[in-house]
């Protein structure tokens, strides 16, 4: 089952997007590809909780 997140960014959400487009500006696709998972492991340390990792994990995964 899907979990639904709220909106957290609110009116910024567009301007975070942006941001992670730029980042990946001008990287091959396995460049693009490392990046994600840097940022990735970096937001997963941020956050700091595994259950909720795990929860977003398999949310993620859902889409796939």
């Amino acid at each position: 089952m899907r979990q639904v997140y709220d909106m957290g960014l609110g009116a910024r959400g567009d301007e975070v997007y942006e941001a992670l487009m730029t980042a990946h500006e001008g990287l091959s696709e396995e460049e693009s590809h490392a990046l994600n998972v840097r940022i990735v492991l970096l937001l997963a340390n941020r956050i700091g909780d595994a259950d909720v990792l795990k929860d977003i994990f398999e949310t993620a995964r859902s889409y796939a």
